[in-house]
């Protein structure tokens, strides 16, 4: 009895073609569609599994829907003068509607509820005006690169010195502004203690042994002043060693 006409469209229909080099792993990708309202079981068989990885080899295709295979061929020694005679197969059949065992399934099958479509397959070498545009394309994508990356690695280098010497010079320039604050604060602050001295010894000629209160309320505002300036300094000092810390980490 004749075997029933294949239900699955394949794509290629009937060749695969394989382009080199062969160096490497070379993909054919097949593509099986179901147009049916049922659900179909597929196999993919070929005559030299051995130089070939077929993923998936096999499974359901659901009704209206489709499923890429990829074929890949493995590495070898290519021989322009030698023709392929690897072939493919790809066997369905309609699922039954209680299947529960895909396995049990394609055993138990009967001959006429099988359909299979072969396909030959090709090896291609690209031409040598392929491979020669090919390279120049290569060559010349690269060359654009290198030029692009190179003027863009070199534009903000030059604008990043410039930056930086200028930075710099702002620093130094704060820097001995706030040296020269720092001199003039620690001068009044001499000056303030001079001052107390003179105050001290003043209020000490002047003041009455019957009123030691306002001789001690002199003397804690004079040390007052004399410490906040100190305390002033201090900050200040700080804020400098913050401000230089903060444009060198910059």
């Amino acid at each position: 009895m004749a075997r029933a006409e294949q239900v699955l469209v394949l794509e290629p229909q009937h060749e695969l073609k394989f382009r080199g080099p062969f160096t490497d792993v070379v993909t054919a990708t097949l593509k099986l569609t179901n147009p049916t309202d049922r659900n179909v079981c597929f196999k993919v068989k070929t005559t030299a599994p051995r130089r070939y990885c077929v993923r998936p080899n096999s499974g359901i295709i659901d009704a209206g829907s489709s499923i890429n295979v990829s074929v890949m061929l493995q590495p070898f020694d290519y021989d322009p003068n030698e023709k392929s005679k690897h072939k493919f197969m790809v066997q369905s059949m309609l699922a039954p509607y209680d299947m529960t065992d895909m396995e049990g399934v394609w055993k138990e099958a009967k001959p006429e509820e099988l359909m299979d479509s072969k396909l030959r397959c090709a090896f291609e070498m690209p031409l040598e005006n392929d491979k020669t545009h090919e390279s120049e394309t290569n060559q010349t994508v690269y060359s654009s690169a290198s030029s692009v990356k190179t003027e863009h690695s070199t534009l903000p280098k030059s604008a990043s010195a410039s930056l930086d010497d200028g930075e710099v010079k702002k620093i130094m320039e704060e820097c001995k502004r706030l040296q020269m604050e720092v001199q003039r604060l620690r001068e009044e602050n001499k000056q303030i203690r001079e001052d107390d001295g003179l105050r001290k010894r003043k209020v000490t000629s002047m003041g009455s042994p019957h009123s030691p209160s306002s001789s001690t309320m002199a003397t804690s505002a004079m040390r007052d002043e004399g410490l906040s300036t100190r305390i002033l300094a201090l900050c200040v000092l700080f804020f400098v060693i913050g401000v230089i810390i903060g444009k060198l980490a910059l």
